[in-house]
């Protein structure tokens, strides 16, 4: 039987692309046919919400009764993944919260399973970042994630820097997704539906839709070579209990 895993997709720092993550693991997820459920904390709004309203609830992290319908559901719900899109600024507090309520030593003793993917800007302030998250990630499979969707450049962390930065933390991988044209890219946030939906020219009711063939063409290759990143990593396996298994 498949224990419940929460993937949390965060940064402390703002604009890097984390709900374009969080909705790329969803489609991945789905056309993998693995029931999820998605939690978005941008409240109240809701940028994920947008696009996943049927598997997405609004939630305030901060708020114990938000953390009770996530938390306690975990066993309960049909969904065994459960995805917490943080908003900007929120993954610190987020993971805080998360160790307050002793979910860490949860996982720790095997009753779920939690993976960070963890979107890190172009800056030293990323590898900030990973040094405030590090003591929450001993029983984690922690993933650094360089988002190139907008063509953000990165530049390349000298060893000595690298080494100061990770000496508390191991990373189970890195993965990297891949740049998206400028036009596709808008069409789809025009569109309001997942890039599945898109890619098959539908509406976010099911109608049909009447986007371009060829951004459609474009979203469909840049949602594969994604897909290839995921299961490169192997996603699926530490979902399933075949990875590292935390």
């Amino acid at each position: 039987m498949m224990k419940p895993t929460v993937i949390v997709v965060g940064a402390d720092k703002g604009g890097v692309g984390k709900t374009t993550i969080a909705r790329a693991v969803l489609d991945f997820l789905s056309l993998n046919s693995i029931e999820a459920r998605a939690f978005d904390t941008e409240t109240p709004r809701g940028t994920l919400y947008r696009f996943h309203p049927d598997e997405t609830m609004i939630v305030d992290l901060t708020s114990t009764a938000d953390q009770m319908k996530i938390i306690d559901t975990l066993n309960s719900s049909h969904a065994k993944v459960s995805i917490i899109d943080v908003r900007a600024g929120g993954l610190s507090p987020a993971l805080e919260a998360l160790d307050e309520i002793g979910f860490f030593d949860a996982v720790k003793a095997g009753e779920f399973r939690f993976i960070l993917l963890h979107v890190i800007g172009p800056s030293i302030a990323s590898l900030e970042e990973i040094a405030e998250i590090a003591p929450y990630m001993t029983d984690a499979n922690y993933f650094m994630v360089k988002n190139h969707v907008n063509d953000t450049t990165f530049f390349e962390w000298d060893p000595q820097t690298h080494a100061k930065y990770f000496e508390d933390v191991h990373t189970t991988g890195e993965i990297t997704i891949p740049k998206l044209g400028e036009l596709a890219y808008e069409q789809v946030e025009l569109a309001g539906t997942p890039y599945s939906t898109f890619i098959a020219n539908q509406m976010a009711d099911g109608e049909p839709a009447d986007h371009s063939f060829v951004l459609r063409g474009y979203v469909r290759t840049w949602l594969a070579r994604v897909a290839d990143e995921f299961e490169r990593v192997g996603l699926l396996d530490l979902i399933n209990g075949a990875g590292k298994g935390r």
